[in-house]
């Protein structure tokens, strides 16, 4: 490959560079093993990525490590990172070169040509994962012949397939081959599907990923020792190496299996999840030369796809906007959280308990209207813990520190020497003020009241309190451990303190925080309130849930209108309903029928294992009766132009600062698909911004979203 070639081609990138240093360690057998340490130079404020020029300069320090393996001087080769990363994969940060063909074709055939070296070295390779390994951060590890795991790396994993693309460098052949076809799906498809999850030290080591695991306190030394009695003849076993009867009677069906589920779950519009499955596949019988090609040949397409570049405006969007929220005070004006209060012992309360005790490490308090509730919410709590310890993924002392740190009780001056209180009650405005006047009563003065409201006016809440500058709204979304968006609404008299403490509680939570005005709905219930508006008017008109389900499909969104509504709750649902209506009887849709469903309890039929199967028979009975009016067209047609008319009324009410922050909140908050590009750019796309008021939400319009 003319690597010359290539530099030429990004030298004006200014990347900046993950450099390789070379160092020998010599073992206690006598053997010399190289080591090269990835580092960008940049400590812990940004971790080592992949780019061109780094690629050519690994590349050029393992060939000349070759010489002198093939001269005898050297026994082994290994890899590691700097403190705390091994690397966060390709660096994505320029992506939009890459979408010419001839640029993207050779990013991707130098990630092959470079760590594809590991797996053809003359002397064995180890890859040590101190840290975090993302994408073809993991894939230098999987190129290698052993690898070891720091137990303290926070996160291993192939996000690719979230990124609207697929592990491009060796990983949808070497993975499969080197964990098996379950393993592989879930590793690939599945967790990036799943809210992009990420591995633990301990899951690597358990699915085969890594050979051995050790402590973070010895990590370098103790991979370095466990090499020297590999390079002295141990042999490590694998036990979930796929063998013949894995690959001639599991492999097929598996991918199979996979397939069908993905088309239940996001439809047949994304590239890069069917594309991943395709190759993983064939890695079955094919050798290791064909599969890097073909893995070559799906990333070049996937690279210059429109789906890609709308992916890297989503990526851009939560790495870089969510990080500098718009509108926050300044972060020195925050109050310290020292103890957290919570009102209500249910479900989303005790949610809010578990996330609380894990991210703040704080003492926190619940109370509710009786006993047995507050036992029920503590006992759901403990168990959740419990959980936890059990799957590995917390600590016995953890444990038993969160649990001492959990309290219930009946008496609201317990929340005496509380610096946050929130409510988790019944979404009503009476129940919602009576909270917050007995709360008051109570608390200090500088005591932050946080509601978690969903479609309520906090104005309206805290026209109760002496003191309604403490009020913020805090909109999670359920579940609430697993989706990132936290909606933080500044209602007119809220203070600077207030939103400061509010925003670095969100961000001690790990949630992404988008500052909201005190507008019905805010943005995400507000937009989906918007459209399962329509898809009831769409049913009530006598169109089949089948085919109002078939005709919003396009937006691609994780689950139908329908399913949403079963998931929220069908009473919720109806209740988010009538509240849009109240706020605009012209633009949203009330509907009587959602009230009757809600009574009755569902909408689809399902399986043993709860999957949707198809529409209950006394549900359509429940919305017969309509007389059809529209197309599957016109109904889709209708909702885009709804949706652009409300979000430029939101940008006009200044409900957020700018469009940016509405795509962040349906991507972060509804699941609105990467491949898709945040739901402003795709209604320039389709043409419904231009229908509606003769101009993009983004000028000049995103190219490909």
């Amino acid at each position: 490959m003319k690597l010359d070639y290539f530099e030429e081609l990004w030298s004006n990138q200014d990347e900046v560079i993950t450099h390789s240093y070379v160092q020998d360690v010599k073992l206690k057998s006598g053997k010399t093993l190289a080591l090269i340490t990835l580092d960008n130079g940049k400590d812990h404020t940004r971790p080592s990525t992949l780019g061109p020029l780094t690629l050519k300069q690994f590349s050029e320090k393992v060939e000349a490590l070759e010489v002198r393996a093939k001269n005898g001087e050297i026994h082994g080769l290994a890899i590691t990172g700097k403190p705390y990363f091994l690397a966060a994969g390709a660096d994505l940060s320029k992506a939009g070169n890459l979408a010419s063909s001839r640029a993207g074709r050779l990013f991707v055939e130098l990630g092959h040509f470079a760590l594809g070296k590991l797996g053809n070295f003359p002397v064995p390779t180890f890859v040590f994962i101190n840290g975090l390994a993302l994408g073809g951060g993991l894939e230098i590890a999987l190129n290698a012949n052993y690898r070891t795991v720091n137990k303290a790396a926070p996160a291993i994993a192939l996000p690719e397939v979230f990124l609207g693309l697929l592990p491009g460098w060796g990983g949808a052949y070497l993975l499969p081959n080197l964990i098996g076809i379950r393993n592989a799906l879930k590793v690939i498809i599945e967790n990036p599907l799943k809210q992009n999850r990420m591995l633990s030290p301990k899951e690597a080591l358990d699915l085969g990923i890594a050979d051995v695991m050790f402590e973070p306190q010895r990590f370098i030394e103790d991979s370095v020792a466990w090499a020297d009695k590999v390079l002295s003849g141990l042999k490590p076993t694998r036990k979930n190496k796929p063998g013949l009867f894995e690959k001639l009677v599991v492999w097929s069906p598996a991918v199979g299996i996979a397939r069908k589920m993905l088309k239940q779950k996001i439809g047949t519009v994304p590239l890069a999840p069917y594309a991943a499955l395709d190759l993983i596949d064939e890695a079955k019988f094919s050798s290791k030369e064909a599969g890097f090609k073909r893995e070559d040949e799906e990333l070049e397409k996937l690279i210059s796809s429109d789906q890609f570049r709308a992916s890297m405006y989503a990526f851009n969007l939560v790495q870089k906007h969510a990080k500098n929220p718009q509108g926050a005070p300044d972060p020195k004006l925050a109050i310290k959280v020292q103890k957290v209060g919570i009102v209500g012992a249910g479900l989303m309360a005790s949610q809010f308990a578990l996330l609380f005790l894990r991210r703040l490490g704080v003492p926190v308090i619940i109370t509710d209207v009786s006993q047995e509730r507050v036992d029920k919410g503590l006992a759901y709590v403990r168990s959740e813990l419990d959980k936890l310890v059990e799957k590995g993924r917390m600590s016995v002392d953890d444990r038993n520190r969160f649990s001492a740190n959990l309290s219930g009780t009946l008496d609201l001056k317990d929340f005496a020497n509380c610096d946050w209180v929130i409510e988790a009650v019944f979404e009503e405005m009476k129940i919602k003020q009576d909270v917050f006047t007995r709360v008051e009563q109570v608390v200090r003065e500088d005591c932050v009241l946080a509601t978690n409201t969903s479609s309520l006016s906090v104005d309206e809440i805290a026209k109760v309190l002496k003191h309604p500058e403490r009020m913020v709204g805090f909109h999670f979304f359920n579940p609430v451990a697993v989706m990132p968006l936290l909606e933080v609404v500044k209602a007119p008299k809220s203070n600077d303190v207030s939103i400061a403490t509010a925003m670095r509680v969100a961000k001690d939570l790990k949630k992404t925080a988008v500052i909201t005005s005190d507008s019905t709905g805010f943005v995400v219930n507000r937009l989906l309130g918007y459209l399962l508006g329509e898809a009831m008017r769409a049913v009530d008109e006598g169109i089949p849930f089948e085919e109002v389900a078939d005709a919003i499909a396009p937006l691609g969104l994780p689950m139908n209108p329908f399913d949403l509504l079963e998931l929220v709750g069908l009473q919720v649902g109806a209740h988010v309903l009538d509240s849009m209506y109240g706020f605009s009887s012209e633009r949203f849709y009330k509907t009587e029928s959602l009230h009757a469903l809600a009574k009755y309890g569902k909408i689809r039929t399902k399986d043993a294992k709860g999957n949707p199967t198809g529409y209950d028979p006394e549900a359509i009975k429940i919305v017969s009766g309509g007389t059809r009016v529209r197309t599957k067209a016109e109904v889709f047609d209708q909702l885009i132009v709804g949706l652009a008319k409300e979000i430029r009324l939101m940008l006009d009410e200044g409900v957020v600062q700018s469009a940016e922050d509405i795509d962040l909140c349906m991507i972060m908050g509804a699941g609105w698909p990467f491949h898709m590009g945040g739901i402003t750019p795709y209604l320039d796309r389709v043409g419904a911004s231009q229908k509606v008021f003769g101009k993009s939400f983004h000028t000049p319009m995103i190219r490909g979203v």
